[in-house]
Order: structure tokens, then sequence, then C-alpha cells
């Protein structure tokens, strides 16, 4: 399967949110498979940063712009021609949306529906495959312990939830309206989990500050211990994204759909169990459990089935979460290393090291 991303080499791709911690792992595995990347954002989210410390701005077409600007969104794409567009572009986190929720649904809804109202009027000559990236979340939670099925019901009880779920409410109906009559456009949309992975800084998520809590050598503030969620690497997910991407474009019938990309039942462990491996990688962590909010919501069980995409596509997860963890912990210390390390270089190793253990279980 890795030997298919080959078809990557020498292609145009479109990457939105490109500067995010899984849209700058994207564009590193994009670029290690010879594809000439065009990145759109607004900003580079977080300081440190995974796109800045690969020094990614000196390698690809790096645009600075609002996905909702659809003058400058449409001239790129007319000029450019892509083959693939990947649409991660958003304010994907949960805490954040509770104080900025129109930021949310302007970015996360409107931001996709910009780019569908382009895509609505692209004329190309050659196929042109999307993906577009929403999230678990988008799913209406009942806390069902079967796992969520990409035609189960949509919904969203905090702000940054629903508005994933607006986002894949306005694709549907664009493409049933108007891009399923464009022959040279396949678009599909991804669903993942909780992924992890070195590079990730973003604020109130649970890798980062851990890490942050090792570097300034202060108790880990845990929110939630017991939630469960689908932990994966960013590798697993983007390898799926990949894979749809390069399949859609041949097989009709992924066309139009909606993908879940989670990890087995194994990886789904609660906060306090991850933190806790991480403790047995990294022993200088310490943490302790504080009080929410009366008012701060979150789910205690987020499961996807992930079905589909094995059938269709042929993805599944390969790695266990020892192996995630030490990818994770191992990017974090190379990063905070003092010596200087050519993080590229190592986010390039990690990334042969991964396409090794999928070949390895695909012989």
């Amino acid at each position: 399967m890795i030997n298919l991303l080959s078809n990557f080499k020498g292609k145009k791709v479109i990457i939105t949110g490109h500067t995010g911690f899984k849209g700058s792992w994207l564009t590193i595995w994009l670029l290690h498979l010879g594809a000439k990347i065009i990145g759109i954002s607004d900003s580079i989210p977080t300081k440190p940063s995974n796109f800045e410390s690969n020094q990614l701005k000196k390698k690809i077409n790096h645009q600075i712009f609002d996905i909702k600007n659809k003058i400058k969104l449409q001239k790129l794409i007319n000029t450019h021609k892509p083959d693939y567009i990947f649409h991660l572009a958003a304010q994907s986190l949960v805490k954040k949306s509770y104080v900025k929720p129109s930021l949310t649904f302007e970015t996360n809804s409107f931001g996709t529906l910009t780019l569908l109202d382009v895509l609505k009027d692209y004329k190309t000559k050659k196929i042109c495959s999307v993906v577009i990236i929403t999230s678990d979340k988008s799913y209406k939670n009942l806390e069902l312990s079967r796992g969520y099925k990409e035609d189960d019901l949509l919904g969203g009880h905090d702000p940054y939830s629903a508005s994933k779920a607006c986002a894949e409410l306005i694709i549907k109906s664009y493409f049933n309206s108007f891009l399923i009559k464009n022959k040279n456009l396949k678009i599909s949309v991804a669903r993942a989990g909780n992924v992890i992975g070195g590079g990730d800084w973003s604020e109130n998520r649970l890798i980062p500050d851990c890490i942050k809590s090792i570097k300034n050598k202060k108790k880990l503030l845990i929110r939630f211990p017991n939630s469960t969620r689908p932990w994966q690497h960013v590798f697993e997910a983007i390898y799926g994204y990949m894979l749809l991407a390069l399949k859609q474009k041949k097989n009709e019938n992924i066309n139009g759909n909606a993908f879940n990309f989670g990890p087995n039942n194994k990886s789904s462990i609660t906060v306090i169990e991850l933190v806790s491996k991480i403790k047995s990688k990294w022993d200088i962590l310490n943490w302790k459990i504080v009080k929410i909010k009366k008012n701060e919501y979150e789910s205690k069980l987020l499961k996807l089935n992930s079905t589909k995409a094995f059938k269709i596509i042929k993805w599944k997860c390969y790695l266990n979460a020892n192996q995630t963890i030490d990818l994770v912990i191992n990017w974090y210390k190379c990063f905070l290393d003092k010596k200087k390390i050519n993080m590229y270089k190592y986010s390039i190793n990690q990334i042969k090291e991964f396409e090794k253990i999928v070949q390895k279980n695909n012989k």
C-alpha cells in the first residue's frame, strides 16, 4: 500500500491549514514523496510549531490568507490547477470554541463553504481529488460503545463539534446539488479521532500539556481523567487521508462519501491511562486531577467504527499503543535536546519508520 503513495511524485497538492499540527505533517510526508505543495493558512497557530521546527516555509509555496477569501482562493486554485486538495484549515480546539464560538463557526463551517463555492465553478480537464477533513466530533454523541458509523446521526454539544457537523451538512448539500455533476472533481470526507504525535503544541491538548509540564517542571493538570479517546498516531490518520485521495480518483463509489479513520479498540484508553504510559517512558512527568467548571462539557466516550475504510480503501491502524507513544516521546525528546538537531530529517526518518511497519504488515 505504501508503494501506492509514489503516485504523488511530481503532483501539485494544495493543503489548507498546512501550518497546523496535522497539516504540517501531511506537508512533510508529501514532500518526502516528491509532491509540489501549495499551502494556505491565515497564520502559524502555535509557537513553537511543527511547521517552523521543520523549516517548511522554504520548501513549499507558502501562502498566508484567510480561507474565507473567495477571490484569492479561486485565483490560486485556477492558477495552479491542483491534482489534489486536502482541506484541513480549522479552529480545532473544543475549549477555544467556548471562548470564540463565532470564529469557530466562521472558520470551520463557512471556511469549508468558501472552498466548496470555488469548486462549484471550477473547470478542469484533469481529475482533481479533494479530501475534506472534519472530525469524529461531527457525530451526535450518544456515548455509544459500538463505535460510530458513517451514516450515524450528526450533531454537536459544543460549538466546535456543532461547527464540524454544520460543515458536513454543507458538504453533502453542495455535493448533491453541484459537485456530483463535475466528472473531473472527486470529493470525500475524512473523520478522525484524537491524533497524537510529535510537533503538536496546541493549547489544552493532553500531549502538548504533558511536554510543557516536563519542560517547565510543573505538574500536569488533568480535567477529565476517565474520558476515553480513540488515541492514534498522526501518521495513521494522514496515511488514511492520502490513500483516500488516491483511490477516489479511480473508484467512483468513493465519490461523495465519508470515511472514519479511527484506531482499534486496544488504542481506546482513558486519559489517565495514557498519561501513565507516558510517565513510564519519561519518568519526570507528574500530574494532579483538577475540578472542572460547571458549564464545561466533554464527551466521556468517543469511538469510531472504521470498517468502511478497511473494506473500500484497505486502510487500518498499524501501530500499537507502545509504538505510538515511543514515536511521540522520541520526537519531543529530540526537539528538547540542547544539541542542534535537524528536525526535518528526524521527522522524515519517523515517517520512513512508519512506512517500514506498514510494508512489513502488508507482506
